[in-house]
Parts: structure tokens; sequence; C-alpha cells
């Protein structure tokens, strides 16, 4: 079968098993399954077991599980209400403060959690109610909270670039260096246009409460004792992997350990609390491992019936430049957010991508971080669009999901905006590697 209807195949099985609402992870196994039965026999389905042991045999998958421990022991640790509480007083002479403070605390999170739709949800139950109770600009709030939430994609110990590393065969390290200055800078442009558009509308962002204004300086420097912890835990997950001390798997394993200590130290540890943080990270990677399975076993037929090799050649041989086939790539992936998870679009594209933009002579680092920054829009913009539907789970029972998306669309442009600085300035991403060589 020619690479031209081999991807037409894959295509078209895999979209109309999609349509049928088959989660992602059986559809791409089940189209793994149809490709190898039609195109090499019923003798060639070892294949597929084959391609899942050698990916359950990867030492370094073992990150991903951990992370998503400690990311749900962050979630019960109630380190969240201590750092919003801090960073609102902190940020109360500021028109939008409180949205101010929403974006700082979920910058911190997002460097400690790296789960999204945890992040989101403890986000929406902590500093949404708060945003609203005092005034705020409903589409501001939930704008804030959605875009906040988002940053751990990008932001290190971020999953999406665990994956991205290993599907890439390159240092997670060094993407985790790489994302430091472009989530700082997505953060940044947040914040700016928060402050912007409250000094425009006062309206939307009022000022906090008379008795946080005139909190005594002693008092709210002492609110600095909720950033410890968050900065301690920070300090050893991250020195520890660009110190070169620990790998990304013993790394994620330190992770672990200071979250049961931040757990223990503010008294939220039980054992019942301590099952059911189990049970929700098993839940977790389950899912992901399924998707894991699924799309290897996709790939990998498609790779041997030469689909991958056609449409490498079919993108390489656009009459673009370099800079041009990236931006083609960004806008695939644009597309594909729309509707399929980050997890299925890493396994199924970045096989295909990333050779190309090696043979182009570009970092794959970089490409990397642009891939990651364009997961972030993906979360926001619908249909499929997650942040939304993990803050409706939350917020009060007017807010519809209508509205959250019509609330998500100045952040959406501000992330192109970003994607767009980081695409036309690679020095971003090679700063940070640069000096911890």
């Amino acid at each position: 079968m020619s690479g031209e209807w081999l991807s037409l195949l894959t295509l078209g099985v895999l979209l109309a098993l999609l349509v049928t609402g088959m989660p992602l992870a059986f559809a791409t196994g089940l189209t793994a399954v149809i490709l190898t039965l039609s195109t090499y026999g019923p003798n060639a389905l070892y294949l597929i077991p084959s391609r899942m042991l050698t990916l359950m045999g990867n030492y370094a998958l073992i990150a991903v599980p951990l992370f998503v421990l400690m990311g749900c022991l962050l979630e019960r640790a109630g380190v969240v209400e201590r750092l919003f509480h801090a960073l609102h007083v902190w940020s109360g002479r500021l028109r939008g403060g409180l949205a101010i403070g929403t974006l700082l605390t979920s910058t911190i999170l997002a460097a400690m959690v790296g789960i999204i739709g945890a992040e989101i949800v403890v986000l929406g139950l902590v500093c949404l109610p708060a945003m609203l109770g005092r005034g705020y600009d409903r589409k501001l709030a939930l704008g804030v909270i959605c875009s906040g939430g988002s940053l751990g994609t990008l932001l290190p110990p971020s999953i999406v670039l665990i994956v991205y590393g290993l599907v890439a065969q390159v240092s997670i390290g060094e993407l985790f260096l790489a994302a430091v200055i472009p989530g700082l800078l997505l953060a940044g442009l947040y914040i700016a246009y928060v402050i912007v558009t409250c000094h425009l509308q006062p309206e939307k962002g009022p000022l906090a409460d008379a008795a946080d204004l005139d909190m005594p300086l002693r008092e709210k420097i002492g609110l600095g004792k909720a950033l410890i912890l968050p900065i301690l835990l920070i300090g050893a997950v991250l020195g520890s992997l660009y110190t070169g001390v620990a790998t990304p798997t013993e790394t994620a394993g330190i992770g672990v350990l200071g979250a049961l200590v931040v757990v223990v130290v503010n008294g939220k540890f039980s054992f019942p609390m301590l099952f059911d943080v189990l049970k929700q990270t098993g839940s977790t990677v389950a899912m992901l491992t399924w998707v894991f399975f699924g799309a290897s076993a996709l790939v990998g037929i498609y790779t041997l019936g030469g689909g991958t090799s056609f449409l490498q050649g079919t993108i390489s041989d656009l009459p673009l430049p370099p800079l041009g086939i990236v931006v083609v790539m960004m806008l695939i992936l644009i597309v594909l957010g729309a509707f399929i998870d980050w997890i299925g679009i890493v396994l199924l594209t970045m096989p295909i991508f990333v050779p190309i933009i090696k043979d182009l002579g570009l970092d794959p680092i970089w490409f990397g971080i642009l891939f990651t920054m364009n997961m972030q829009i993906s979360y926001l913009t619908p249909p499929f669009g997650p942040a939304a539907f993990y803050l409706k789970a939350v917020a009060p029972k007017d807010v519809t999901l209508g509205e959250i998306f019509r609330s998500v669309v100045p952040f959406v442009f501000l992330q192109i905006i970003g994607l767009a600085i980081v695409l036309f300035l690679p020095q971003l991403t090679q700063w940070l590697p640069a000096m911890m060589e």
C-alpha cells in the first residue's frame, strides 16, 4: 500500500472511530489493528504488543506517575489558600490585584504541580469565589483562572515536556530549562493584560478591602511564610535536575517526598487522604498509559508501512523556508488541538515532525517549547478546550460553557502572541540551557 493510501486509510478510520465517541486510546489501538490486518495480514498482529512491550521498558516513563502523584498530593496540601491570600494582600493596592494574585499563585502552582486539571479545579475553588465576591468582572475572573491554570502545560515539571522529551529523544532537563523564560513570558503577558484592562476599566478590578490595605507591614511580611514551602519544593525538584544531581525519574521521586513533607507540615495528612490520592493517581496514569499504548502501536504500524516517510517528504518539499514549514506545523497542531488531547497529538505527530526539524537544522528543544505552548492554546479553544470543562465543574451553576469560552478569547490571543515571540526569538529558549552548561 502506498504512503498516500495508507495515510488516507489511517485518517479515515481514526476519525470514524473518534466520531463514535470511542476514547482516543482505544481508537488509536483499533486503528493500528485495522492497518495491520489490511496491510500485512493477521500473522503480523504480534507487532502491536511488541510496541507496547518496548514502551513499557522505558525507564524514564516512571517519572510520569511520580510527578502525577506529586501533583495530587499538593492539591490536598492546603498550599494554595495561604499562597493566594499572601499574594493578594501584597498586590492589593493595584486595581485587579486579586486577579494578579491569582496569576502569581497559578504560576507558582504550575512550577509545583504540572497537572492542569488539578490546578484549574483548585484555583476555581479558591480564587474564583474570592474574585466574584469582591465584584470583579466575571469574564475577567474566568479567563484568568483558565489561562493561569494552563501554565502547568509549559512550566516545569510539565508532564507534556516529559512526554515530548521521551518521544523526541531529547534531554528532559534541557526542556525544563528552556521552558522557564517562555512560561514566565506568558505569565507576564497575562498580568500586563489585567493591569491595562483594569486601568482602562476600573470597575472590572476593584481595589482590595480596607482590612487588607491597612494591614500592618509586619503582618504583611509574616504572610511570606506561605511562600517558604513552595519555594523549597520547587528548588529541591528543579535544582536537583538542573545541577545534574538526579535524573528526571529520580527528581520525580524527590518531588513526591517533598510533597509528602508539605502535606504533613500543613497538617493535612491522613491515611484516607493518602488512599484517595493514590486512587486518583492510578486512574490518571492508567488513562495516560492506554493512550501511550494505542498511539505507539498506531505510529509503529504507520511508520512500517511507509506513511511517516511519505508525510515527512510531503512537508519537507513544501516551497517554504524552514521557518515557514514550522509555521505550517504550528497551524496543524492548533487544528488538532481543538479536537484531540495533547497526549495523542504528541505521540502521533512528533515522530513525523521532529525528524523534519532536525533535517532542517533547527533545534528540537526550541521546537518542543513551541509545541508545548501550542498545546496551551488547545486547553482553551473549543470544542475540546478541557480547561473550560474543568472550571465549569466547580464554577457557580449560572456560569455556562459558552461564557467560559468567550472569557478566554483575549488570553488565547495572548498565547498566540507569546508563541510568535518564541518562534521568532529562539534565543529565549536557549539562554538558560546555555548558562547551565
